[in-house]
Parts: structure tokens; C-alpha cells; sequence
């Protein structure tokens, strides 16, 4: 089942316990991958695709987010 639900930079900021504005800088830092879908400028993901962000990142590789 996946899930098509889209995050915005605050969702995703809760999933991995940040600041939004954090967020914001992966992505300025190329450090996100790109949006799924934009909205009126604003970018937003599906949560599978943060999830798999996050299982991917170095430092996290092993380390479940609910």
C-alpha cells in the first residue's frame, strides 16, 4: 500500500523531529529530493517519498520513524 498523502516542510520537519526552517535548508542544500507536486510556488512530497528520504539518509540507515 503506499502512501500519497503530501507533506509540506512543517509535516515533514514533525516526521524527522526538526525545524521547518531546517527543512527548508536541506532542500536549498540539495539535500531533499524534489518535490512531488508544487502548489501555488509552495513544494509538497508524498509521504513515501520522505520516508524513503529518511531510510536513505547516512545517518539515520537503520533507524525507524513512525
Amino acid at each position: 500500500m503506499t502512501d500519497r498523502r503530501l507533506w509540506s516542510y512543517k509535516e515533514i520537519a514533525a516526521h524527522i523531529s526538526v525545524q521547518p526552517d531546517t527543512v527548508r535548508s536541506y532542500r536549498k542544500h540539495g539535500l531533499l529530493p524534489p518535490p512531488d507536486h508544487v502548489e501555488r510556488g509552495k513544494p509538497y512530497w508524498y509521504a513515501d517519498t520522505v520516508r524513503a528520504w529518511v531510510a536513505s539518509r547516512p545517518r539515520n540507515r537503520g533507524r525507524r520513524f513512525d
